[in-house]
């Protein structure tokens, strides 16, 4: 169980038998009051966003979300399919369900899925992907890593802005969290 200041970003609780995942918390007192901590929670069934105010002494129960080693195959539709890489089952999920991620996935890349009750309800990336570009500006000569940005497509369908001396076919690091480049690889 849970108190109200191991409330995290990032941690999974459970409330109403639902799994949701701590996005942001603000620990607040107003003068001789209880404390509370104020969080916006994700639903990890339904994708859906609110927000709740826990107070001082309440007890929080701790979701059971375990992660699995999974690759991605393809995408079907509105759902994207993936292979447990344990015991080679394949699901698919909603693209709802999957969210943002879907910017950097590519077929036969490996990642987590969130699990609960032995179901799969999202997917986790690592901090950080590589990918090649498939479309830009050529570069040109004197073009330095100091200079400026230019837009270019990625394997994904993402655009990023990278620095004008990346050509296509160049693979790149890109932060999954920001979207943004990293470096060349």
């Amino acid at each position: 169980m849970y108190v109200i200041t191991d409330l995290k970003p990032g941690r999974a609780i459970q409330m109403n038998g639902e799994p949701f995942l701590i996005i942001s918390s603000q620990f607040g007192r107003k003068s001789q009051s209880k404390a509370n901590m104020q969080c916006k929670l994700k639903n990890l069934k339904t994708g859906a966003v609110i927000a709740h105010n826990f107070q001082g002494s309440e007890k929080i129960e701790q979701a059971e979300v375990g992660y699995r080693r999974v690759q991605f195959l393809y995408k079907a539709k509105e759902a994207y399919a993936f292979m447990d890489l344990t015991s080679y089952d394949q699901f698919e999920l909603p693209a709802d369900t999957v969210g943002e991620v879907v910017d950097f996935l590519v077929e036969g890349q490996e990642c987590d899925a969130m699990v609960f009750e032995e179901q799969p309800i999202g997917i986790k990336l690592p901090p950080t992907v590589d990918l090649k570009v498939v479309e830009t500006m050529p570069g040109v000569k004197g073009d330095t890593a100091t200079g400026g940005t230019k837009p270019a497509t990625l394997e994904s369908g993402i655009k990023v802005n990278v620095p004008l001396f990346i050509n296509e076919g160049d693979s790149v690091k890109v932060n999954t969290d920001t979207g943004e480049y990293m470096s060349r690889v």
